[in-house]
């Protein structure tokens, strides 16, 4: 059976590239913080018919990776087909209005995370010639005010994604990032929108999007679920846009 681990898995993409993943055949390593929304996500793909296990980790840590690791391989494993660094933050924050302890913590969850992962998951990796995918964002192509450390860290996902395909496309590994625009999931109230700005977020998201709406986190997730296919076994390196045209348009 194909295996994959998917982080940030308890919502929003994470979660929806769980289920996707699982629907396809993978067994399915889901890793987040909220154990309820895990273990009911799991028990939602085994009802179906799918395999899945659930980790709670903090993806920061030092002992995270090789916990991931083990986790989902187990000692009988031969491989690990399919990686998705989908676990990330936002904050709201011009350059001079953001401090050292915010940045450094934007970098560490949304950078050196993926980074930590991949690297601990090259072997693996390699042993089944799998795919990585890392969630990344429009702010990784296109500056946008307010969000000084959130664009920064999107970008250096970009560039991890590059420089990994590189690396290791001569084990047959190959490395690609999704940059979705506006999707309706929790990041932004975990950032710090109340529920009456992020209604008014997500309203003006249908003129910032020359497509007239914001994603859904299943849109992303089947973009994924390509990415680690067999289909794309000639992609890599690609930091691909799913954005509703956004990454088009000039600042509005």
């Amino acid at each position: 059976m194909r295996i994959a681990i998917v982080t940030g898995a308890s919502s929003g993409i994470g979660q929806a590239a769980a289920r996707r993943l699982a629907a396809d055949g993978y067994a399915v390593t889901a890793v987040g913080r909220d154990s309820a929304a895990l273990e009911r996500v799991c028990r939602e793909i085994e009802a179906a018919g799918g395999h899945a296990t659930s980790l709670v980790a903090d993806v920061t840590a030092a002992d995270a990776p090789e916990a991931i690791l083990s986790r989902a391989l187990g000692p009988d494993s031969d491989g690990l087909d399919a990686l998705v660094n989908a676990a990330g933050i936002i904050a709201s924050g011009s350059v001079d209005a953001t401090t050292d302890q915010g940045w450094d913590t934007m970098m560490d969850v949304n950078v050196r995370t993926p980074f930590r992962l991949i690297r601990a998951a090259a072997d693996a990796l390699a042993r089944r010639r799998g795919a990585v995918v890392n969630v990344s964002s429009v702010a990784g192509t296109r500056a946008f005010p307010g969000l000084a450390a959130y664009c920064v860290s999107k970008a250096a996902v970009d560039q991890l994604t590059r420089v990994a395909a590189l690396d290791f496309a001569p084990k047959g590994v190959r490395v690609n990032a999704v940059n979705p625009g506006v999707v309706v999931t929790n990041l932004h109230r975990r950032g710090g929108m109340d529920e009456a700005r992020y209604a008014e977020f997500l309203d003006r998201a249908r003129t910032t999007h020359p497509l007239g709406r914001p994603g859904q986190p299943e849109e992303i997730a089947d973009l994924i679920a390509f990415l680690v296919s067999p289909a794309s076994g000639w992609i890599t390196g690609e930091t691909i846009a799913i954005d509703g045209g956004r990454h088009l348009t000039c600042l509005r």
